[in-house]
């Protein structure tokens, strides 16, 4: 649906995978003591959130992977109110098998993405940590189990812009359309949706470290989580241990600025993807290149023109196959199933294959909660479409642009130019930046101003030269916005973050966080993720 929406872990399973819902047990939360509470930060008396210690116990769910175990910790639905409500975060674990007892936090990214069932399905990349820390992941607030938010029926706001029927020659009635969306919006997803966003996010990752036990935070963070953890360092810099931040997400741009290199991003991986499959005799669009991504151009327009219907009786636009195609482009890996079912696709008329990429589910629902304490809702009763909300809300909620109606309706053409230009595949699908967060409040200026210069232990910043969502520029440029204490490493290989496809990064990340050995700045993985080309420098 729209940019970053398959988190990094979540590649695999962008082929039709659902997601497995885990139920917490044991969730009940003691109280440590009062001195815990002294590391609450001024302002507000948050000594009670501060105070908890949490009482991990069985994750229930089929194929859950040994020695998971689930929690939950509480928070307050306004950190500035805390008395007028609080709502639980799901957290899950893998408990360390080593001497240590601090812990390495996750966030996979999306933003919108469900920390829970993410290390359910990806538990086996982080064995290595689990040799040094309990390796802790979460549902953020307003996603998965965590009062997660909805749009409800018919409150799809992308779809209002990048639908084949949307007619973007009429700005005034697709402006009308996103106001609704954002209504509905705003009435499915009740009391969390004003408090959802970044800020608020890295402020209950403070409350999960005390919670866990922790002095200082030791970090993950993947796409999305970047920014996350980049907020968490500017609000509690002195809280920060050893932190890596991997596909890293912009802090400047704003949406609008985000959706145009997005769309290069896309269309270079694309690009890439049909370099791949030309050489090859089972490539649906022949063996000229040039010819290739005319042909791909060519059945977007077609689809938009002409949907084919699947075998549930819905049509499937151009549109619904760049949707596909994004999340296909994010991993080398997909690219053979990609090729086969592009091919089914050309040639059948069978979107059976590229839906597979997609996400998706049943439809959404609305969640019903009770006023003052928002407890974890049932895996059942999570919103089909909560990937999707809270990737919008998440996003509305840290970028404070709100241009006009008069200012859109202006702009509109000259915007569908720039962005067909930026990618002839995903420009129309990506223009969804500029537009999706009309008719919601203002979001917050605090990460653009104040997330900057941090004084913090040292960080290390992983880009990929290939990466379709995380353009490696945005690793330079924030590094350079968080200053001295920012290490890059350059990665050279291809896809979404590094972590997952690259021995070499994976090695040095591993590193770094059990050992505090840091690469020196601007040292670099090369594309095969097999080797490194510098010597680690150990730090404290």
């Amino acid at each position: 649906m729209l940019a970053k929406l398959c988190t990094r872990s979540a590649v695999r399973r962008c082929a039709g995978t659902g997601v497995l819902a885990l139920a917490l047990l044991g969730s009940a939360l003691p109280v440590r003591g009062a001195a815990a509470a002294s590391s609450a930060p001024a302002g507000p008396d948050l000594s009670r959130f501060y105070r908890q210690e949490v009482a991990w116990g069985a994750c229930a769910g089929p194929g859950t992977p040994k020695g998971l175990q689930c929690g939950k910790v509480t928070v307050p639905l306004d950190y500035a109110r805390p008395a007028t409500g609080t709502l639980d975060l799901a957290l899950a674990r893998i408990r360390g098998t080593g001497g240590s007892h601090q812990s390495v936090l996750l966030n996979f990214g999306g933003p919108g993405g469900a920390g829970v069932s993410e290390l359910t399905y990806d538990a086996a990349q982080f064995v290595g940590l689990a040799n040094g820390y309990d390796v802790v992941t979460f549902d953020p607030r307003g996603v998965g189990r965590s009062s997660p938010v909805s749009c409800g029926g018919g409150g799809d706001q992308a779809a209002a812009v990048t639908g084949a029927d949307a007619d973007l020659g009429h700005p005034q009635a697709l402006l009308r359309q996103l106001k609704r969306s954002a209504d509905a919006c705003a009435r499915s997803s009740g009391d969390v949706l004003p408090y959802v966003g970044t800020v608020n996010a890295a402020r209950d990752l403070d409350v999960i470290r005390q919670a866990l036990g922790d002095e200082k935070l030791n970090y993950l963070g993947f796409s999305y989580g970047t920014r996350l953890g980049a907020v968490y360092a500017a609000q509690f810099p002195h809280r920060v241990g050893r932190m890596a931040l991997d596909g890293v997400d912009t802090l400047t741009e704003s949406l609008a600025e985000q959706g145009i290199a997005g769309a290069r991003g896309q269309q270079t991986a694309l690009d890439d993807f049909l370099d791949w499959c030309v050489t090859g005799a089972g490539c649906p669009f022949g063996q000229d290149r040039s010819t290739a991504g005319e042909a791909v151009v060519g059945l977007v327009r077609a689809l938009d023109r002409r949907p084919v219907t699947t075998e549930g009786g819905d049509p499937f636009s151009g549109q619904d196959l760049v949707a596909a195609i994004v999340q296909a482009l994010y991993s080398r890996d997909l690219w053979p199933s990609l090729e086969r079912a592009l091919g089914r696709l050309a040639q059948d008329g069978d979107p059976r294959g590229v839906m597979g990429f997609a996400a998706g589910g049943a439809g959404p629902t609305r969640v019903r909660r009770a006023a003052g304490h928002s407890g974890l809702v049932d895996p059942q009763d999570i919103p089909a479409d909560n990937l999707q909300a809270a990737l919008l809300a998440i996003n509305c909620a840290d970028d404070p642009d709100r241009p006009s109606a008069a200012r859109i309706t202006e702009d509109l053409g000259r915007l569908r130019a720039a962005y067909d230009q930026a990618s002839p595949v995903f420009g129309r699908y990506r223009l969804t930046q500029v537009l999706m967060c009309y008719g919601r409040p203002r979001g917050t200026d605090f990460i653009r101003t104040r997330v900057k210069d941090v004084d913090t232990a040292r960080m290390l910043l992983v880009g990929t030269r290939g990466d379709p969502a995380t353009p490696y520029p945005w690793a330079v440029q924030t590094a350079e916005r968080l200053g001295p204490s920012a290490v890059v490493l350059d990665n050279k290989g291809d896809g979404h973050t590094g972590y997952g496809s690259s021995v070499c990064v994976h090695r040095l990340v591993d590193e770094f966080l059990l050992n505090g050995s840091l690469p020196a700045n601007g040292s670099s993985c090369p594309a095969d993720g097999k080797e490194w080309s510098a010597i680690p420098n150990r730090i404290d």
